[in-house]
């Protein structure tokens, strides 16, 4: 089916402040400009991430020299220290001060095989160099200068641990990404989006009497939720790019966004338009809607894996909700939960060998699952945790959690370990979305 030209046109009306999404488009965005001035490198890999067998790498992250040389230097360290992968060495045991040049010998005897050293300055722009020092063969393996505004302090540490990270791993760093979610303040819900440690929080305009979870698209340049506004459910996309939000859904019944495609030009979503909610997916070019299932039983959350081949959804067909797969058109259904009374909210990992959901058992705990069913691991056992995503690397998780009372958003590693609240404990939120960059 088509969406109506009436539906359209009240789609094209519903316009918010630009000015608050061109703030959040530049929050998403605020480090493309660093200028990366000078690089030193090579293809060695320090740390290989694919082997279970890794141990991990002792580092030393000195000062940065100049205003608010440790505030940059401690955030870096903070980045690299989460991701299990780094042993980051108590500055108390250096025995090379901040403004002495590298020399190995310094770190050979508290055991540190790298090192992070560097300067800031402040005029109009924030300037730093970076440097990253293999102690083994005594010599510099990267150095990079990078120049901002001077609010971006946080950001460019971010970008900062990236590069460090990449050339340790090879691998690309999650430390720029960002975790779109819901808020709630003074009885109001809005979206909100922060960094992924939980700082530089913004509140948007975008708000709802209800609101579910947003969706990204792969390249980040969108947004699609749903909400109940003047007793109405609709799917609203947010384009970035457009500086623009926009209905491009609306029927009687509940309407609950789901993944976009790879692609960009196609979602999926739940609608009860039709009597039980069934799983639909519109065609963002043309406005073509195609359903994809029809049962008796209720069919909601799906999420499209990395391919675009299959969709992971949530169906009691069985009795109880359950986690399923399909393929794109619908065919080849296969259950792939049976234990539990309640599965739901599945998100396929970026490489799509994982699904991630919430099942209840007493409570409601964060399990993963591979594809076919096997594998299935416990994550969290405390409280009720509620609405997985995956990293863009896979490499964590962030969630929703009520273990501390008021619900908060919550990352750990994809093993489950160190799990930590990142949004503050006076704001009710929940519904975390990983961005994709």
């Amino acid at each position: 089916m088509k969406i109506s030209k009436e539906q359209r046109a009240e789609g094209r009306g519903q316009r918010i402040n630009k000015r608050i999404i061109h703030s959040v488009f530049l929050t998403l965005c605020s480090m493309l400009y660093a200028l990366c001035l000078v690089t030193v490198a090579d293809a060695k890999v320090y740390i290989d991430i694919s082997s279970p067998a890794f141990t991990k790498l002792p580092i030393a992250i000195q000062e940065f020299s100049g205003p608010s040389g440790k505030e940059l230097a401690d955030i870096i360290k903070d980045d690299l220290d989460f991701t299990g992968l780094f042993s980051c060495i108590d500055r108390a045991a250096y025995l090379e001060n901040p403004s002495q040049p590298f020399n190995a010998k310094n770190w050979t005897p508290i055991g540190v095989e790298a090192v992070v050293k560097g300067s800031i300055t402040m005029d109009k722009d924030l300037a730093v160099t970076a440097s990253l020092y293999d102690v083994f063969e005594g010599k510099g393996v990267l150095r990079k200068e990078y120049r901002t505004e001077k609010s971006l302090l946080r950001p460019l540490a971010h970008t900062i641990a990236n590069d460090i990270y990449n050339k340790i791993t090879g691998e690309t760093g999650i430390f720029r990404s960002r975790i779109a979610f819901i808020g709630e303040d003074k009885g109001e819900k809005y979206f909100y989006f922060m960094d992924w440690d939980g700082n530089r929080i913004t509140r948007t305009g975008l708000k709802g009497n209800i609101m579910l979870s947003p969706r990204w698209s792969r390249d980040g340049s969108k947004l699609v939720y749903s909400a109940e506004r003047n007793r109405q459910w609709g799917i609203y996309l947010v384009d970035f790019t457009n500086m623009n939000e926009e209905k491009v859904f609306v029927s009687q019944g509940t309407n609950i966004a789901g993944d976009f495609t790879p692609e960009g030009n196609e979602f999926l979503f739940s609608s009860s338009k039709d009597g039980t909610p069934d799983l639909f997916i519109m065609n963002l070019k043309n406005n073509q809607v195609s359903k994809l299932t029809s049962s008796y039983g209720i069919e909601v959350s799906p999420a499209v894996s990395p391919d675009s081949r299959s969709i992971a959804f949530v169906s009691d067909k069985g009795g109880s909700p359950q986690i399923y797969t399909m393929r794109k058109d619908g065919s080849d259904i296969k259950r792939i939960t049976f234990e539990g009374s309640y599965n739901t909210s599945p998100s396929w990992s970026p490489k799509g060998d994982k699904i991630v959901f919430s099942g209840r058992r007493g409570t409601n705990q964060i399990f993963i699952v591979n594809p076919d069913g096997a594998g299935l691991t416990q994550l969290t056992s405390q409280g009720n945790n509620e609405d997985p995503s995956f990293s863009p690397d896979g490499r964590y998780i962030a969630f929703s959690s009520d273990r501390d009372g008021l619900k908060g958003i919550y990352i750990m590693r994809a093993n489950g370990e160190s799990q930590k609240r990142i949004t503050p404990k006076n704001l009710r939120s929940y519904g975390p979305r990983w961005s994709p960059n």
